[in-house]
C-alpha cells in the first residue's frame, strides 16, 4: 500500500532525501501518521522518524536527531525523510508506514496498518 524511493549508495558525510507515496487509491498520506522504520542486517528494526497527520508533530530516534528532518506535502502527498550527514551505521532497507491519525508519534509498529517494501540506502566509501 505504501511505497518509497529515494534510497542508494552515498558516502559517509552525503546526503540522501527518501520518499514515502501511496499506490492505489485506497490510502490517503494526508490523513496518516507516517513513520519512518530501518533495518540493518542481523539487527532489530529502530524507528527513525515520525510525522502527524496534521505535521504538527514530529518525532525522531536519538541516532538521528539533528540530521535527519521528516516533512509532508499534502499538495503531492507525500511523506519526505531528509538524510543529512550520513554515516555507514545508517546503511540499512527503510521502511515507512502509516498508522491511524491519534497515534500522533512513535514506533510501536503493532500501530501501523500499511507498510512499504522499503528501500535500501547504504553508506560506505
Amino acid at each position: 500500500q505504501l511505497v518509497e524511493s529515494g534510497g542508494g549508495l552515498v558516502q559517509p558525510g552525503g546526503s540522501l532525501r527518501l520518499s514515502c507515496a501511496a499506490s492505489g487509491s485506497t490510502l490517503d498520506l494526508d490523513d496518516y501518521t507516517i513513520a519512518w522504520f530501518r533495518q540493518a542486517p542481523g539487527k532489530e528494526r529502530e524507528g527513525v522518524s515520525s510525522i502527524s497527520a496534521n505535521g504538527a508533530t514530529t518525532a525522531y530516534g536519538d541516532s538521528v536527531k539533528g540530521r535527519f528532518t521528516t516533512t509532508r506535502d499534502y499538495a503531492g502527498k507525500k511523506v519526505y525523510l531528509q538524510m543529512n550527514n550520513l554515516v555507514p551505521e545508517d546503511t540499512a532497507v527503510y521502511y515507512c508506514a502509516a498508522a491511524q491519525p491519534w497515534v500522533r508519534a512513535g514506533w510501536v509498529a503493532g500501530l501501523y496498518d500499511a507498510w512499504g517494501q522499503g528501500t535500501q540506502v547504504t553508506v560506505s566509501s
